[in-house]
């Protein structure tokens, strides 16, 4: 399976880390520390030295309560940090629900739109259609950010987010977009309840539908709901929430906590392999028995 995204077809035979780069000075886990197009540059630098896969550029925060941002001023942070990083070397995906600055982003050679409206917005599904091979994450959000937590969904999440995002990706491919550069999220913490969030990774395997998924677990509030720990010291619940999502197969997770979530996917992988190997071995261990 391989997520096709303009420049790269990424392998997704094996699971990939995103790093999250936030130029914003009010995201709710990094509290502006990559606000410019230099820090926002190094911080993309490091990510990839801690091993990141694909850099995922933010220009407006969207935690719940979150106010929206003019365009010219999400393009003023952005777009600067988008035209040093495609010179990096790895896929650049852009956190934006407006089809401006998707077109622009695209224009100056990112790879992927992430897109927490699912291309609902007006004009999003031609910004995205006259870039004929960039990748698309489409997710799943109740409401809106503004509402989203303060009117959270009823009911079981599990198959309501399936069935949207069925829909949306369904209706993606009616209007030409190719079937491998769509991948899915489920949208954890965006107008679900804690119950809800914690459903979506428990039954994550009833969200399988043929399309590739994408989780966003890092510091989300939920992670602090049972543990009790502030935004900053959710490192370890986070690699725990990745590495979990990974195994009931996830492709891709969004972090910021790169370099630890690498090393528990290692983890992860060696264990897989050794689980490979033990049916192979059990079976020479039958045959050998007098």
């Amino acid at each position: 399976m391989h997520w096709q995204a303009a420049r790269f077809s990424i392998d997704l035979s094996r699971p990939q880390v995103m790093g999250i780069v936030n130029v914003t000075p009010d995201s709710f886990s990094d509290g502006g520390t990559h606000a410019t197009a230099g820090a926002a540059l190094r911080h993309c630098e490091q990510l990839l030295r801690d091993g990141a896969a694909i850099l995922d550029i933010g220009g407006e925060s969207t935690r719940p309560g979150s106010p929206a941002v003019p365009l010219a001023d999400e393009l003023a942070r952005v777009l600067p940090v988008v035209r040093e990083a495609v010179r990096l070397g790895v896929p650049i995906s852009v956190d934006t629900y407006k089809p401006e600055v998707m077109r622009a982003v695209l224009d100056a050679g990112a790879d992927i739109v992430n897109d927490i409206w699912a291309l609902r917005r007006p004009g999003a599904v031609e910004a995205v259609r006259a870039h004929a091979t960039c990748g698309l994450c489409v997710m799943h959000m109740h409401r809106d950010p503004q509402t989203m937590q303060a009117l959270p969904m009823h009911g079981d999440a599990v198959p309501q987010v399936r069935s949207f995002l069925i829909q949306i990706a369904d209706a993606l491919e009616a209007q030409g977009i190719a079937h491998e550069r769509i991948v899915l999220d489920a949208g954890i913490g965006f107008g679900k309840t804690v119950e809800q969030n914690f459903a979506l990774l428990a039954r994550q395997d009833e969200l399988a539908c043929g399309y590739p998924w994408l989780a966003g677990w890092s510091r989300k509030s939920s992670l602090g709901a049972v543990t009790g720990l502030g935004v900053g010291e959710r490192q370890a619940p986070s690699v725990v929430a990745a590495v979990l999502a990974v195994d009931r197969g996830a492709r891709i997770v969004r972090v910021h906590d790169v370099k630890e979530t690498v090393a528990g996917l290692a983890v992860w992988q060696a264990v897989a392999q050794e689980e490979e190997k033990a049916p192979t071995a059990a079976a020479m261990q039958q045959g050998e028995r007098p």
